[in-house]
């Protein structure tokens, strides 16, 4: 089940990456998120905004855009910045999976 929203330290989290840059981040992509704030005035997130967040993450860490480009990247080619990010995320997602089980296999 899906949370309706994340918070700035759980969108950290889910990235790896500090509470400031993902403030910034948020920051630098007004057009993109728009985060909702709760009674408190914290930045609350929706599931969209954190797929957002990955493909910015993508872009920056991963291909090694500038924030512009990255800003230019999103706003021209979307569903293929998104395709990408998915992919890189899945491969990530087998290659832990199939290190469980090498460990598994070595322990006996």
């Amino acid at each position: 089940m899906e949370k309706l929203y994340y918070s700035i330290g759980e969108v950290a989290d889910t990235l790896g990456e500090n509470v400031s840059l993902v403030r910034f981040w948020s920051d630098s992509f007004p057009k993109l998120l728009k985060p909702v704030r709760n009674a408190k005035g914290n930045r609350m997130y929706t599931s969209d905004d954190l797929e957002t967040f990955r493909q910015i993450h993508f872009l920056v860490k991963t291909c090694g855009l500038t924030l512009e480009g990255a800003y230019r990247k999103m706003l021209s080619e979307k569903d293929k910045v998104a395709q990408a990010s998915r992919m890189l995320a899945l491969l990530r997602q087998v290659r832990s999976e199939l290190e469980d089980v090498r460990k598994n296999l070595n322990v006996k």
